[in-house]
């Protein structure tokens, strides 16, 4: 059986010219420049959205390989007059969303961990190797509902749409307050701004289906390229720490975590102060003990009590103590003023200096 192309008035390969006049190649490259510009963001979104850190993966990246790969595809298939290959970005996120692995809920009521992704090869040559034999099972497939079909890629696309920050941002229109998730934009940006966010992204998705869908659509490239200036005038609407919340390439839940533990360890810290001024260290006897970390190599009797009081956190208390004693001598002169009795011992609870001052 020999294998022929899809029409008789044409070979295997097709010549760049062909019928048409030499300047048409010189014209040709300004929509050859609008469909590089497409090609290259289709394939680097989908190649970051499939690679973000929250999805865990191990293996490297391979950006560059993948734009290589593509590349070259693209002109196989422009030379033999072929579909272009290029990035399927509801399939591929469909596809790491099937390999996702999850733990298993023990208790009632906890939530599944997300554990990672099984990074192999296995199912992506099986996908495209059914797609290959596709070819030959024609008679079969027409037999197949279109309804049928669009309810598998509608069924794509919403299952896609889970985690995505701006449909979650669309669902805030229509829910309470108190039944509003805990989403770290909405710790510290508005939320009418968070909805005027929202709405100026609706409007440029609006705005982007509707030239796709019309004749114009092949200005569609440029449009896409305009949403840059779009971003850039946000500037005047939203302050850099409001943007670096809403639009951010670090994942929800990375920035999440390092804000609850910057809290955690804020409150610690507060924690810890309360204690020590709920404790004092001096409580009111005339014993003032004095810890000294170490006295190697020193002589017990050098120690220089004021330095050591200074440098030690109780002597705040003893200050307030004096001050009381200043206003005890200022009325009454012939009363005799406390005395504290100073005791600094060194790490193995030794009293290496002994002394009494008054305050």
């Amino acid at each position: 059986m020999q294998s022929l192309p899809t029409s008789n008035t044409r070979g295997w390969l097709i010549s760049p010219l062909g019928p048409n006049p030499w300047w048409t190649l010189l014209a040709a490259a300004v929509p050859a420049l609008l469909c590089t510009i497409l090609i290259f963001m289709d394939q680097q979104i989908t190649a970051v959205i499939v690679n973000r850190k929250e999805n865990k993966l191990k293996k490297g990246c391979g950006y560059h390989l993948d734009l290589l790969v593509v590349a070259l595809m693209l002109g196989v298939c422009s030379i033999m007059g072929l579909p272009w290959f290029v990035a399927a970005t509801v399939l591929s996120i469909s596809h790491v969303n099937s390999l996702k692995v999850e733990s298993a809920c023990a208790a009632p009521g906890e939530q599944p961990k997300f554990l990672g992704i099984i990074e192999q090869r296995v199912t992506g040559f099986m996908i495209f190797t059914l797609m290959g034999c596709s070819v030959f099972m024609t008679s079969v497939l027409k037999f197949i509902p279109m309804p049928v079909l669009y309810g598998v890629f509608l069924y794509m696309g919403v299952s896609s749409l889970r985690g995505i920050q701006l449909f979650d941002r669309i669902k805030l229109f229509g829910m309470p307050a108190k039944h509003q998730p805990d989403l770290i934009y909405l710790r510290y940006v508005p939320l009418w701004k968070v909805h005027i966010f929202t709405v100026v992204q609706l409007s440029c998705l609006i705005v982007l289906w509707v030239i796709k869908a019309s004749a114009a659509a092949v200005v569609f490239p440029m449009m896409v390229l305009a949403l840059v200036f779009v971003r850039k005038l946000l500037d005047f609407c939203f302050t850099k720490r409001e943007l670096s919340w809403l639009d951010d390439l670090i994942p929800e839940s990375k920035k999440k975590k390092e804000d609850d533990k910057k809290k955690k360890e804020k409150e610690d810290a507060e924690r810890m102060l309360e204690e020590d001024d709920s404790n004092p260290a001096y409580d009111g006897s005339n014993v003032l003990k004095i810890p000294v970390k170490t006295l190697k190599g020193r002589d017990p009797s050098e120690v220089n009590i004021s330095d050591e009081m200074a440098k030690s956190g109780v002597w705040k208390s003893v200050s307030m103590n004096s001050d009381s004693c200043k206003a005890l001598k200022g009325g009454n002169s012939q009363e005799k003023l406390p005395s504290v009795q100073i005791n600094v011992e060194n790490e193995d609870g030794r009293k290496v200096v002994d002394a009494e001052t008054s305050l």
